[in-house]
């Protein structure tokens, strides 16, 4: 027997609350390490303001349905207290250049950006008409949002390293994707939908690029251990080269004679040789006296 929608929309809406909350205290490792370091060393803080402007518009956006984005405010609301905290230790141990871009970054979008978007919707549209202006604009910063982790994607990417995109955080972004997914397809409400789809996409590709660089080795890095080992191999050879005798000649253990030996030996043939020579001449010439 199939479910009302409305008992799939809770349901769907309750787990979303879950993951949402854990995906929220994702960052908690990195916010230790950052804490006991005194430095927010490679970390970037808009992924955290990014986060909290959402999170305010979808509290503002859930405000103007019926009754039915009342699971949307009760996690973002825990959303925004979250990532508040985190903000506020990401600048206090950030260094100057990087907390003013920080606090920047935070003034522009989630005080000034944030208040123009209420004037405009408040001021120039009304029922409807503001729900599906909001929904347009919630649906584009989610896209921004989702697409915010391409920056670390190149950086892992970049340097082969996964030290800065948690592997845990990465599934349950997946996860939460495609629990709201769903959820948004119960309550046929478009605007929650839609962003999400590109949400569990690019959390999936997130984890593949997690297993490829953190368990398997790039043919680059392959390549450049080969090199490495065959360069050290070659410098033991140079070493033992210059450490190894090599075979002893005879030239070592029997000298040439000197030079004034060669002389003496050469004359001595050369009279050896002539003289038998020398006899035969003088047997003939006997000979021919006779």
């Amino acid at each position: 027997m199939a479910l009302p929608h409305s008992v799939w929309a809770f349901s769907f809406g309750i787990m979303g609350n879950i993951i949402s909350f854990v995906v929220f205290l994702a960052p908690v490792p990195t916010f230790v390490r950052i804490c006991k370091k005194k430095s927010t060393e490679g970390f970037q803080s808009i992924p955290y303001v990014a986060a909290l402007f959402s999170s305010m518009l979808w509290i503002y956006y859930a405000m103007q349905k019926d009754g039915s984005g009342f699971l949307l405010i009760t996690i973002n609301s825990v959303g925004c207290f979250i990532e508040t905290i985190y903000i506020v230790l990401f600048v206090t141990y950030a260094n100057k250049k990087t907390r003013i871009s920080t606090l920047k970054v935070l003034g522009l979008l989630n005080f000034l950006g944030f208040a123009a978007i209420v004037l405009v919707c408040q001021l120039l549209t009304t029922g409807s008409t503001r729900e599906k202006v909001l929904g347009g604009i919630c649906v584009g910063f989610a896209v921004i949002v989702f697409a915010a982790p391409l920056s670390i994607m190149r950086l892992v990417v970049r340097t082969r390293s996964v030290e800065f995109m948690p592997f845990s955080l990465s599934l349950f972004l997946t996860l939460s994707a495609v629990t709201w997914l769903f959820y948004g397809l119960a309550i046929k409400d478009f605007y929650v939908a839609l962003p999400n789809v590109l949400g569990a996409f690019l959390g999936s590709v997130q984890m593949i690029l997690y297993i490829i660089f953190k368990y398997y080795k790039t043919p680059v890095a392959q390549k450049t251990e080969k090199s490495k080992s065959v360069s050290d191999h070659s410098i033991d050879i140079a070493k033992l080269t210059t450490v190894i005798p090599g075979p002893i000649s005879d030239s070592a253990v029997h000298p040439p004679p000197a030079p004034e030996t060669q002389i003496q030996v050469t004359e001595v043939k050369s009279q050896n040789m002539t003289g038998p020579k020398d006899h035969n001449d003088k047997d003939v010439q006997n000979q021919d006296q006779v």
